[in-house]
C-alpha cells in the first residue's frame, strides 16, 4: 500500500466535494442535498475521516436535509496546521464551517472525538448549534472520570513523543486496522477490506498522524493546566438544545454506560443503545443507526 495523496481521500459517491475557509484554515467537506435545506453537519472521530459518514449522507439528504461531512482540522483533505487541536479552536472551526456554508446554524452530529467537539461546540458556539447527536461520545466532563474508559489509558500512551506517530505509520498503518477491529463488536463485518484500506491510507498522509494525536494530547495535558480547568468550568454550562446520545452496547473503547446527567442538558435528552454495535455504530449497523437518527431529526422540526 502506498501512502495516499489528498486526492485519494476525495472518494466518489452521491456527494460533492469542496473546500471552505473557516477560522484561519481550509476544510474539506462532502455534501448531499439541496443548499436551502436545513443543515446537518457530521464530525468524524479517530482514526477516520469524512468518509466515515458515507452511509448517512445520502439517507439524511433524502430525508430533506443538507447533509455535510467535514474533515476535522489535521485530517483528510483539510489543512494540517501546526497547532489548533484544542476544543476552543475545534468549536470555532465548526462554527466557522457552518457560516461558510451559508447557514446560520446546524444540527451537529459527532462520533468519538468528533462527538467531543460537538459537545464543546454546543457550549462554546451555542448560536450555531440547534441540535446535537453524540455517537460513542459521553459528555466531556464524564470522559475525565477515572475508570470510565480504556481511552484514557490510550491517551496517556499518546503523550510520548514520536513513538505513537511511528506506530500509526508502521507497516502501512496496520495498527489502524487493529484499532478498528478491537473497538468494533466481536464477530461483525466492520471493517471490511475497503474500510481498512481507506482508513489506513488516510493516516499515511503526513502530518495527519501527528495532528490526529494532538487532540488526545491536549485532553491529557490540559487537565492540570489553566486552559483545561477553564474548559471544564465552561462545560458545566447546561445545553439547551435537543441532544441524542447513540452508543454501541459492545463498545470496548468508551463505556456505553456513560449517560449524560440531566443537569447538563436542559432541553430534551434521548439515549439509544445499539445492542449489536461496538464503537462505530454508524458503520457497523448503519440501517438501524440511520433509522434512529432520521427519526430523531424529524422530531426536531
Amino acid at each position: 500500500m502506498s501512502p495516499a495523496g489528498v486526492v485519494d481521500l476525495l472518494v466518489d459517491g452521491p456527494w460533492s466535494h469542496s473546500l471552505v475557509a473557516a477560522n484561519g484554515a481550509r476544510f474539506h467537506v462532502a455534501e448531499c442535498g439541496a443548499a436551502d435545506d436545513p443543515l446537518v453537519l457530521f464530525l468524524h472521530g479517530f482514526p477516520e475521516f469524512w468518509w466515515a459518514w458515507r452511509h448517512q449522507l445520502p439517507v439524511v439528504a433524502e430525508a430533506g436535509y443538507r447533509a455535510v461531512a467535514m474533515d476535522l482540522r489535521g485530517y483528510g483533505a483539510s489543512d494540517k496546521t501546526p497547532r489548533g487541536y484544542d476544543p476552543y479552536t475545534a468549536a470555532a472551526d465548526v462554527s466557522g464551517v457552518i457560516r461558510s456554508l451559508g447557514a446560520t446554524d446546524a444540527v451537529v452530529i459527532g462520533h468519538g472525538w468528533g462527538g467531543f467537539i460537538a459537545w464543546s461546540a454546543a457550549v462554546l458556539a451555542p448560536r450555531q448549534v440547534r441540535g446535537l447527536a453524540a455517537v460513542s461520545a459521553p459528555h466531556p466532563l464524564l470522559l475525565a472520570r477515572s475508570g470510565l474508559t480504556k481511552a484514557l489509558t490510550r491517551t496517556a500512551w499518546f503523550q510520548l513523543p514520536i513513538l505513537p506517530e511511528r506506530r500509526l505509520l508502521a507497516q502501512d498503518g496496520i495498527h489502524i486496522e487493529g484499532l478498528l477491529r478491537a473497538w468494533s463488536a466481536p464477530g461483525g463485518t466492520f471493517p471490511d477490506a475497503e474500510a481498512s484500506r481507506r482508513y489506513r491510507a488516510a493516516l499515511q498522509v503526513w502530518p495527519a498522524p501527528h495532528c490526529a494525536l494532538e487532540y488526545h494530547r491536549w485532553f491529557a495535558r490540559s487537565r492540570l493546566r489553566p486552559d483545561g480547568r477553564k474548559y471544564s468550568a465552561r462545560m458545566r454550562t447546561p445545553i439547551d438544545v435537543p441532544v441524542l446520545q447513540l452508543h454501541g452496547a459492545q463498545d470496548s473503547a468508551v463505556s456505553p454506560t456513560a449517560t449524560t446527567p440531566p443537569r447538563l442538558v436542559t432541553a430534551s435528552l434521548r439515549h439509544e443503545l445499539l445492542a449489536t454495535a461496538g464503537h462505530f455504530p454508524h458503520e457497523e449497523t448503519p440501517y438501524l443507526f440511520n433509522s434512529m437518527l432520521v427519526n430523531w431529526l424529524a422530531s426536531l422540526e
